[in-house]
């Protein structure tokens, strides 16, 4: 009986520990879009203070070509936009992962309860 028990608990400390993986890659990749959403909104800021006779160049590879200032605009704009809405993509599923992690770590209690009165058992007999 209590070997059964050990090996599902064993079972779900490794899903367990599989999952708080999964969550540590997830608030890393949630950390590196937040550093993106800084940097883009202070190209942002510093590209509001431009006029049109000012020059904009893109960098692409290891040479510099001059664009439009509503064009670069609009794609600082864009980029904004699609760091924002993994942004939240990636907050949702830190919450659903969070919830998942507080049940795996009940089902775990009640296995170490389980297997902790087996044992209880086992001596008590021997």
């Amino acid at each position: 009986m209590a070997e059964a028990i050990q090996k599902k608990l064993k079972a779900e400390v490794e899903k367990y520990s599989q999952m708080q993986k999964d969550v540590s890659k997830s608030m890393a990749s949630r950390q590196k879009l937040e550093t993106q959403l800084t940097e883009n909104n202070i190209v942002k800021e510093e590209m509001d203070l431009l006029d049109s006779t000012n020059t904009v160049y893109k960098l692409i590879g290891p040479v510099l070509v001059k664009q439009d200032l509503d064009e670069a605009k609009a794609t600082v704009a864009k980029r904004l936009e699609y760091i924002n809405g993994e942004i939240q993509r990636y907050e949702t599923l830190l919450k659903d992962m969070e919830k998942k992690s507080d049940q795996h770590r009940e089902v775990l209690s009640s296995l170490q309860q389980e297997f902790q009165k087996a044992q209880g058992l086992a001596v008590g007999k021997v």
